[in-house]
């Protein structure tokens, strides 16, 4: 086990919408499931594991711009306000508190900035 626990976000129907909204040009429309196939992990420590709450309202921003960054990169196509209001109503958080690494060997970055 590490110290660390895991946080994603679940995309709910209004940010699947936006991106429907801003791909309007393409012919198949993105469904919820798609959107939420493959989620970003976020490790945090594992006391912001216990009570996430008080470090999303922190750190939503961040988080928010890189959901948004995975599916337009281009941030004029963006929402012009990234609140904690739009984060709730497009985002559901999801925490779990305990990792297990299965893999022997040090964790090693991919050299990218997160």
């Amino acid at each position: 086990m590490i110290n660390r626990a895991a946080l994603f976000l679940r995309g709910k129907q209004p940010f699947v919408d936006w991106i429907n909204r801003v791909n309007s040009d393409d012919a198949e429309k993105i469904d919820i499931q798609t959107v939420n196939a493959d989620k970003i992990v976020y490790l945090v420590d594992d006391e912001t594991g216990e009570d996430p709450e008080g470090w999303i309202a922190q750190n939503f921003d961040h988080l928010m711009k890189n959901e948004l960054f995975g599916w337009y990169i281009d941030e004029q196509l963006w929402p012009k306000e990234l609140d904690i209001v739009l984060f709730d109503k497009w985002f559901e958080v999801e925490c779990h508190s305990m990792i297990v690494d299965t893999v022997p060997g040090d964790i090693e970055e991919d050299g990218e900035d997160v």
